[in-house]
């Protein structure tokens, strides 16, 4: 909202000597975000005058139109004599009124003007355009002009010559830029920042809003609303006689310019400015083009309009509309039908049905988001409208009518007005005191309540009417906002809060960190993703058709219509990450995130809105809690490019699948549990390079997550380098199956043995169920096991392969002997002989 300083001072005495600056400092402190103040005309240096054209020579022999112009600007050039000006423009002719600025003055931009010889002339100073001036060049062409705008600025002939343009242009001034959030929307409106404005000066307000409005009759244009749920409110006037000639006076137009709107013509731009002024939209119809009642109602579905910006939309079934009989002739809200519209051009608008109404600001916020149709009006209209004010805007609209297009009001009065109780709250004279931990006392809490518009009554608990144009105040904690700032925030006193002891971290969390210490330690880099996919990635990662991952939680507003999930992995933002960063160079990546994947409940649960009077109970934040998505964090990785550079020190080596598995491991280590790792086959990996993930839980194995190599028709499908590998597992499983903090290594004073065994067994034969065949059968002894090499060759037959194992043999209390060592690595032998047909390669 641009707020201009000089139309502002119109409903608040603020002090002569405060400047944009100032005003803007207390905005600020009051809550509004001000995020500057332009300086209009700052470098503009006079003279700079009406004047009037007397004689115009046109120059021949240039490549464009040139004119040499007589100007009588009055004694402004000291001599009275007419001024010799050149000019280029051609929209204005002998007797039109145009500014002048005289040698000697400043334009902005710095621009000095002198005397200069060009063309064969020598020009005198300039005959002005708007755009020279920093006005624009919207609307100040003559009327004479086919669009009626654009070029030399053309005067209304009543100005008098010599006057001083700035002052009549209104050129300086001072403009506030304030960024309106979601939940002020009084503050789209001057009505709206002069009250803020008053408040934080201590000076009373001059509302417009308040005017002599006559009640309804049963004489006004017919209006039928058939949809009180969105359109509350619905008042109609009618104007008559107005003059096809008329057009906006200066000051209207400089004040829209400076607010930052286009001046269009009479009609649309008093609605406008009333809209500015008070905040409520309105739109004009030409009667003549409305064909009998004026309706509101929803649009039937695939029902046509051509709105004012000239698309031809297709309607839905939720989109509120205006009719008459004929269908549509306006997006409520939105934009109006151009089938209605003022027209302008040709001057034949006489007579006009304004409307004011009061929409729903969710029905209006949805349709034009639909259409992708925002507004000046529908951004008013979503973040609320004041429906009292409705009656007092078309009053406002019907007078600016009359008083400047020549129209007369039409006695008619129409106001449909849907039943409603206004809204009150009740909170204890001192809620605001504890909020703030300030003792406010209930004068200041009365008063401060009295200033934004409230009526309260009670002692020690207050009942508060709220204002009609406050929608967004509807909880005690509102209203205790409301008092702090305006008593100032940075009046609260800083203080510390005071942690109960014994409490920290919990477990779930200190793995968290750990994991990512881990990861980070092992040369992976955080890439944190948004949670949000798109259906089709399961497609491209080659899920089963009734995988669980499937089943996604959709966003009822998503932030991209391709991505409206929540994410049931995290390998799709991850691998997303790696392509981006291979494709600017970087090739040899290692990237990790740790985060939450979301799984829809079995069955649709509605969540319970939480008191904010009070802190919610126990069965309230559960009940809460339940209704939400099941919400696992899981711990990925990918790896692309190489994993070792080459060098000096020797060959480098690529990432391959054991990378991913290994990553899987260190995580493991972090929660201190043992990882199962056995051959696997899901989804996006390749099925002869992919490890299924396990750990015993509670006497059960449970798998959670896979690592490996991708597979092929994976990598091309979402463009990644060729042999990328990937992990993702469980973080929740994982601490389930964890014994809390792992343990430091324990060092022992006693001697290792070592023995190593080759064993040969079928190729079909998992490695990890020889592995756990050894260390059962090992016993307490064993201190460690390595699979060292694999060996597949024509000396063991077809179909077959050996397995190499270091197995480390210790104890805690002596020094083992030969003896012992041999018969536990004979133990382990014959076990895993027995389980996995292992014999001992020769």
């Amino acid at each position: 909202m641009r707020v201009p300083l000089s139309w502002l001072r119109e409903y608040v005495d603020l002090p002569a000597t405060e400047t944009g600056r100032d005003v803007q400092a207390k905005l600020v402190s009051a809550g509004l975000e001000v995020e500057r103040v332009e300086q209009l005309g700052a470098d503009l240096k006079g003279p700079l005058v009406v004047g009037k054209v007397l004689t115009i020579e046109e120059l021949e022999g240039f490549k464009k139109p040139i004119r040499f112009c007589t100007v009588d600007v009055g004694t402004a050039n000291g001599t009275g004599e007419p001024q010799e000006i050149v000019c280029g423009a051609r929209n204005f002719a002998v007797g039109d009124k145009v500014v002048v600025v005289l040698p000697g003055a400043v334009l902005p931009g710095n621009f000095a003007i002198a005397a200069r010889k060009t063309y064969g002339k020598t020009s005198h100073g300039m005959i002005c355009s708007g755009d020279e001036l920093g006005m624009g060049d919207d609307g100040w062409g003559s009327p004479r002009t086919e669009s009626g705008g654009g070029g030399i600025i053309v005067l209304p002939p009543e100005h008098e010559v010599g006057t001083d343009a700035v002052e009549l242009l209104e050129l300086v001034d001072e403009v506030l830029d304030i960024a309106v959030t979601p939940d002020r929307g009084y503050a789209l409106s001057m009505r709206g920042v002069a009250r803020e404005a008053a408040t934080a000066y201590g000076l009373p307000l001059r509302d417009p809003a308040l005017l002599d409005v006559p009640g309804p009759n049963a004489f006004g244009y017919p209006v039928q609303v058939s949809d009180p749920q969105g359109c509350d409110r619905f008042t109609a006037r009618t104007v008559t006689g107005l003059s096809p000639e008329a057009r906006s006076p200066i000051w209207l137009r400089r004040r829209l310019q400076k607010a930052g709107m286009r001046p269009i013509s009479l009609a649309v731009d008093i609605t406008n400015y009333v809209m500015l002024e008070l905040g409520q939209p309105l739109h004009a119809y030409d009667r003549s083009r409305v064909q009998g009642t004026i309706g509101v109602r929803r649009a039937e579905p695939g029902e046509k309009l051509t709105t004012l910006d000239g698309a031809k939309r297709t309607l839905d079934a939720e989109d509120l509309v205006i009719t008459d009989d004929r269908g549509p002739i306006g997006l409520a809200g939105v934009m109006g039908g151009a089938n209605t519209e003022i027209d302008d051009t040709e001057g034949t608008t006489t007579e006009v049905v304004v409307e004011a109404a009061h929409f729903d600001p969710i029905s209006i916020a949805r349709t034009a988001r639909r259409h992708k149709l925002a507004s000046e009006a529908s951004k008013r209209f979503e973040r609320g409208v004041d429906p009292e004010a409705t009656s007092a805007a078309a009053q406002r609209t019907v007078d600016l009518l009359v008083l400047l297009a020549g129209g007369t009001a039409d006695g008619g009065v129409t106001e449909v007005i849907a039943p409603s109780a206004p809204r009150t709250i009740s909170i204890p004279a001192n809620h605001p005191d504890k909020v703030a931990g300030v003792d406010y006392g209930r004068e200041t809490v009365v008063r401060r309540l009295q200033q934004v518009g409230c009526d309260v009554y009670g002692q020690d608990e207050l009942i508060v009417t709220v204002p009609s144009w406050r929608p967004d105040l509807t909880d005690p904690n509102d209203l205790a906002e409301e008092v702090i700032r305006l008593e100032g925030y940075e009046n609260l006193p800083s203080t510390l809060p005071k942690p109960p002891a014994g409490l920290g971290l919990t477990g779930r969390q200190r793995l968290h960190r750990r994991v990512g210490r881990a990861l980070a330690g092992a040369g992976y880099v955080e890439a944190l993703n948004y949670p949000f996919i798109g259906e089709h990635v399961f497609d491209q990662l080659g899920l089963a058709a009734d995988d669980p991952k499937r089943r996604v939680v959709k966003l009822v507003n998503p932030l991209s219509d391709e991505e409206p999930a929540l994410r049931t992995t995290l390998l799709p933002g991850l691998l997303q990450a790696l392509r981006r960063n291979d494709g600017r160079g970087s090739h040899d990546l290692a990237l990790f995130e740790t985060g939450l994947v979301f799984h829809p409940q079995d069955e649709l649960r509605v969540a319970v809105r939480l008191p904010v009077d009070r802190r919610p109970t126990d069965e309230e934040i559960a009940s809460l809690t339940d209704a939400l998505p099941v919400q696992p964090r899981h711990a990925a990785v990918v790896l692309a490019g190489a994993r070792e550079q080459a060098g000096w020190w020797g060959k480098g080596r690529p990432a391959d699948w054991a990378d991913a598995v290994e990553s899987a491991r260190a995580l493991a280590r972090e929660a201190g549990t043992e990882l199962l790792v056995r051959q696997g086959q899901y989804g996006p990996w390749h099925p002869g390079r992919c490890a299924e993930l396990a750990v015993v839980v509670e006497g059960a194995e449970r798998v959670i997550g896979y690592a490996g190599e991708l597979h092929p028709r994976v990598v091309k499908a979402l463009g990644l380098p060729a042999r990328t590998c990937a992990m993702e597992l469980n973080l929740d499983v994982l601490e389930q199956a964890s014994a809390g903090l792992p343990k430091g290594p324990h060092v022992s004073t006693f001697p290792v043995a070592t023995q190593d065994v080759a064993l040969v067994v079928s190729g079909d034969v998992p490695a990890a169920d020889v592995e756990a065949a050894l260390r059962e059968g090992a016993g307490e002894l064993l201190e460690s096991i390595r699979l060292f090499d694999v060996y597949e060759g024509e000396q063991l037959g077809e179909g077959r392969k050996s397995l190499a194992y270091a197995l480390r043999f210790r104890a805690d209390d002596r020094t083992l002997t030969v003896d012992e060592a041999s018969a536990a690595r004979d133990a382990a032998v014959a076990l895993a002989g027995e389980r996995a047909g292992a014999v001992l390669r020769s």
